[in-house]
C-alpha cells in the first residue's frame, strides 16, 4: 500500500496509518491520542511546506471520509492560502462547499464559514475568506459570497471584492452592486481596472450608457488606463442596443489610442453589424481583422454565416463554410443550423436536407434546433408527412422535441386545415410532459376559427383561461375574425372590449378584422373613425402623430374593407379618396381591391373613371386576371357599352390563365423571361415562347381598329406569345405621352433572363 504514495508521503502515511485504517467515527477512547481525528489536521498544519501538506491531504483523502471531518479541508486551505497558492486553495474550497452541500441541510455559507473559523493555529489567515468569496462567486452562489463579504470584519482582497461585483452584475442585481461598491470605497478600497470594467459592464447591461462613459472618463482621470476588455465591454453594450455608430466611434478611439482590438472585439463588432443587416460592413471588418494578423474562430464564421443567411445571401454563406476548412476551423452545429435555416426560409428544402445529411457524415450531432428548423421548413411548404417523419426520427435518436417543435407541427396542420391531426400532436406533446403554452392554444384557436368551428375555438379559449394562461393578441384576433365571419358581431365586439380591458393593444391584423367586420355590419362611419384613430391618419390622409407607438400602419386589408363598404353604401367619391390614399401610402392595391372599386364606379355609372382605372391598373404593374375581365365585361354590357364589353370578352378568352402581376405575365408557363443584349435606344425585340415567335419593332407599330396596336409584319392585334391581348402594349401607347424606348420597356420588367436567348436588338 505504501508504494502507491509519493516517496515523501510514505513517512507521513506510516505515522498515521493506524488512524486511516479505522473509521473516522471511532471514539477517541479506542485510539491513542496521537491518532485521534484532530491529529491529522494538526499534522497538515505542522508540515514544513505547503506542498508536503497537500501531499498528506491527498494521501489520506483516498481512504478517509472527508465529509465527516471537514477540518481536514479547513487546515489545508489555510496552509495553501498562507503560501499564496490561491488556485489550489480555490479548487479545494469548491470541493469543501460541494461536500458540505451534500451532507448538511443548514445554509452552506454558514457551514463553510464556521468550519474555516474554528481553526486554532498560527497558520490561520483571514485571507481564506477572500478565497471563499471567490469560490462561491465562481460557482454562481452570489448570495453566499455576499453573506461572507458582510460577515468579514476586514475588507477582503480587491480580487474578492471584484468577484462579488461581477457576480451581482451577471445576476442583474445592479442596485446591490452599487451598494457593495459604495461599502467597498467607504471601507478604504481603491478600485482598479477590473473594478471599473465590472461597473461599466453593469451600466451597459442596464442601458445606462451616460453613467458608463462617466466611469470611463473617471478611470482615465485617475490614471487607470482602460484595457481592450473595457473597450470591448462598451462596444458590446452599444451594439446590443443597436447604437452601431457609437460602437464604431469607440472602436476607432481604441485603435487611435494604440490598442489593437482582439478577436473578441472584432467578433463583437461584426455581430453588431449583422444584427442590423449591415453584413457588407461586417465583411469589411473581417478583412481588416485578417490584415491585423488575427485568425478567425468558429464564432467568427458563425456570426458571418448567420448574417449572410438572414439577408438571403446563401451563396456567400456557403462559401464561408468552405473557407472554414482552409483556416482549420471545424464548423459546429450552430453554423449548420444557420445554413439550414437560411435554405429553409429561401424555400430550398433539398439543400437544407442535404446539409442535414452532411452533418451526420461529419459526425456532428444535430440538436433539437436542427430538427425544429427542418420541421418548420417542411411545414411551410405543406410537406407535413415528411415533417412528422422527422419528428419520429428525432425521437428515435434520443432528441426530445420541445414546445417550439410541437407548436411548429401544430401550426402546419392547422394551416392545412387538418385540425384532427393538430390535436393529436398536441396530445403527444402533453404525454411527453410538455404543457401546451399560449402559442399552442392561440395556434389551435386560429385553426378552428379559420375552419369555421367557433364552438371548438371558444372551448379552447375557456380551457386556456382555466389553466391560468391569458389569451394574447393572436388568440383574440382569431376569435374576433372568426365571430365576424360567423355573423356573430356582438360576440366579436365583446371579445374586443375584453381584450382592451386586459391591457392588450390591437395589432394591424386585429384592426383589419374589426374594420372589415364593421363595414360588413353596415357601420361604415364607425369603421372610418376606428381607422383614423388607430392609424394616426387625419381626414387629409396624412399622419397626425408618427411617434405614437400604439398606432398601426394601415395595410391593404383595411383599405379594401373600407373601399368595399363605401362602394356598397354608394359613397363612391369617399371610396375613391381611400383608394388614392392607399396608393399614396405606398401600398399597391391587389386584384380584389381593383374589382371592388371598378364595381363601385359601375354602380355609380362613372364609366370614364372605369376606363381610366383600366389604364391605371396596368400602370401599377397589375395584370388583370379573368375575374377583372368578367367584371369589366358585365359592367360595360349592363351600361350599354357593348363594344367595350366585347373587347373585354376577347381579352378574357385570350388570357387562358389569370396573371396577377408582370412577373406572372413574363415568367408564366410557356413564356421565357426577356433579356437586353445591347443598350441601343431603338431596336426590335424577339419575344420567344414555346408557342410562337413574334418580332415587335417599335418603328413598325401602327394603330389599328378600335385603338389597338397592330404589328405591320404579322398583322396580329395581340401577342399570343404572352397568352394575353394587346392590353399591355395598349397601356404603353396610350398612358405614356410618347412611345417608350426599349430602355423604358425593359425598366418596367423587373427581371433579366439569360443573355442572348430571348431578345435581339438591332
Amino acid at each position: 500500500m505504501l508504494k502507491s504514495f509519493p516517496p515523501k508521503s510514505r513517512r507521513i502515511y506510516a505515522k498515521h496509518s493506524s488512524f486511516i485504517s479505522r473509521p473516522l467515527s471511532s471514539s477517541p477512547s479506542s485510539s491513542s491520542s496521537d491518532s485521534s481525528p484532530s491529529s491529522l489536521p494538526n499534522s497538515i498544519l505542522t508540515c514544513r511546506t505547503a506542498n508536503q501538506a497537500l501531499e498528506l491531504f491527498h494521501s489520506v483523502s483516498r481512504r478517509a471520509d472527508l465529509a465527516k471531518n471537514p477540518q481536514l479541508y479547513s487546515a489545508i486551505i489555510h496552509v495553501l492560502t498562507g503560501a499564496k497558492l490561491y488556485a489550489k486553495a480555490r479548487c479545494l474550497m469548491r470541493d469543501l462547499i460541494q461536500c458540505l452541500q451534500k451532507s448538511r441541510r443548514s445554509r452552506i455559507c454558514c457551514s463553510v464559514f464556521n468550519v474555516l473559523s474554528r481553526l486554532e493555529s498560527s497558520k490561520f489567515t483571514p485571507n481564506v475568506f477572500g478565497v471563499l468569496i471567490i469560490a462561491f462567486s465562481e460557482m454562481g452562489l452570489v448570495e453566499e459570497a455576499l453573506w461572507v463579504y458582510y460577515k468579514m470584519d476586514v475588507l477582503p482582497a480587491m480580487q474578492a471584492c471584484n468577484m462579488v461585483l461581477d457576480g451581482l452584475v451577471k445576476k442583474g442585481r445592479f442596485d446591490t452592486m452599487w451598494k457593495v461598491y459604495g461599502d467597498m470605497v467607504a471601507r478604504g478600497a481603491s478600485p482598479n481596472v477590473v473594478t471599473y470594467g465590472t461597473l461599466i459592464d453593469g451600466c451597459c447591461r442596464q442601458g445606462d450608457f451616460l453613467k458608463a462613459f462617466r466611469l470611463f472618463d473617471e478611470m482615465i482621470e485617475k490614471k487607470i488606463f482602460p484595457t481592450v476588455v473595457i473597450y470591448t465591454i462598451l462596444i458590446r453594450g452599444l451594439c446590443g442596443e443597436s447604437r452601431i455608430s457609437e460602437a464604431e466611434s469607440m472602436f476607432r478611439t481604441m485603435r487611435n489610442s494604440g490598442m489593437l482590438p482582439n478577436l473578441y472585439t472584432y467578433n463583437t463588432m461584426m455581430d453588431g453589424y449583422c444584427k442590423i443587416a449591415h453584413v457588407k460592413k461586417a465583411l469589411e471588418l473581417y478583412k481588416e481583422m485578417l490584415g491585423d494578423g488575427l485568425l478567425p474562430n468558429v464564432v467568427t464564421f458563425g456570426i458571418l454565416i448567420d448574417g449572410l443567411c438572414k439577408t438571403d445571401e446563401m451563396v456567400s454563406a456557403r462559401k464561408f463554410l468552405i473557407d472554414m476548412a482552409s483556416f482549420g476551423v471545424v464548423p459546429n452545429i450552430f453554423v449548420y443550423n444557420c445554413l439550414i435555416d437560411g435554405y429553409c426560409k429561401a424555400g430550398n428544402l433539398s439543400e437544407a436536407l442535404s446539409l442535414h445529411s452532411e452533418i451526420e457524415k461529419h459526425e456532428i450531432l444535430p440538436d433539437v434546433f436542427t430538427y425544429s428548423i427542418l420541421i418548420k421548413g417542411l411545414c411551410g411548404v405543406d410537406r407535413m408527412e415528411e415533417a412528422d417523419g422527422l419528428l419520429q426520427e428525432m425521437k428515435k435518436k434520443g432528441f426530445l422535441p420541445n414546445a417550439v417543435t410541437y407548436n411548429t407541427l401544430i401550426d402546419g396542420y392547422c394551416k392545412e386545415g387538418n385540425m384532427e391531426k393538430a390535436i393529436e400532436v398536441c396530445s403527444q406533446m402533453t404525454e411527453k410532459g410538455i404543457e401546451p403554452n399560449i402559442i399552442t392554444f392561440s395556434t389551435l384557436i386560429d385553426g378552428y376559427c379559420k375552419a369555421g368551428k367557433m364552438e371548438a375555438a371558444m372551448g379552447l379559449y375557456t380551457e386556456m383561461v382555466i389553466k391560468g394562461l391569458l389569451p394574447d393578441v393572436v388568440a383574440y384576433t382569431a376569435l374576433i375574425d372568426g365571430h365576424f365571419k360567423d355573423g356573430n358581431t356582438k360576440e366579436a365586439f365583446r371579445l374586443h372590449k375584453e381584450m382592451q380591458e386586459a391591457g392588450l393593444h390591437p395589432n394591424v391584423f386585429t384592426l383589419s378584422c374589426l374594420i372589415d367586420g364593421l363595414c360588413k355590419d353596415g357601420r361604415i362611419s364607425d369603421a372610418i373613425k376606428l381607422f383614423l384613430a388607430k392609424t394616426g391618419t387625419d381626414t387629409t390622409g396624412s399622419k397626425t402623430n408618427e411617434l405614437d407607438r400604439s398606432l398601426c400602419s394601415p395595410n391593404h386589408v383595411m383599405y379594401t374593407a373600407l373601399i368595399q363598404g363605401l362602394c356598397t353604401d354608394g359613397r363612391i367619391f369617399k371610396a375613391s379618396k381611400f383608394f388614392s390614399d392607399m396608393r399614396c401610402s405606398g401600398l399597391r392595391p391587389d386584384v380584389f381591391t381593383c374589382i371592388v372599386i371598378i364595381q363601385g364606379h359601375f354602380r355609380a355609372m362613372h364609366l370614364r373613371d372605369v376606363m381610366m382605372l383600366q389604364a391605371d391598373i396596368l400602370k401599377m404593374g397589375i395584370i388583370p386576371n379573368s375575374s377583372v375581365y368578367r367584371v369589366l365585361a358585365k359592367g360595360y354590357e349592363e351600361s350599354g357599352y357593348l363594344k367595350s364589353a366585347l373587347r373585354c370578352s376577347e381579352d378574357l378568352s385570350g388570357i387562358g390563365i389569370g396573371c396577377s402581376n408582370l412577373n406572372d405575365l413574363f415568367c408564366g408557363e410557356g413564356v421565357q423571361p426577356l433579356d437586353r443584349v445591347n443598350s441601343e435606344p431603338w431596336g426590335s425585340y424577339t419575344i420567344r415562347s414555346r408557342f410562337q415567335l413574334c418580332v415587335v419593332t417599335e418603328k413598325k407599330w401602327a394603330l389599328g381598329g378600335a385603338m389597338q396596336p397592330v404589328c405591320q409584319e404579322c398583322h396580329s392585334s395581340y401577342l399570343t406569345a404572352f397568352g394575353i391581348h394587346s392590353f399591355v402594349l395598349l397601356w404603353y401607347f396610350h398612358t405614356i405621352l410618347k412611345p417608350p424606348s426599349p430602355h423604358e420597356i425593359l425598366k418596367k420588367v423587373p427581371f433579366i433572363g439569360q443573355k442572348g436567348d430571348q431578345v435581339i436588338c438591332n
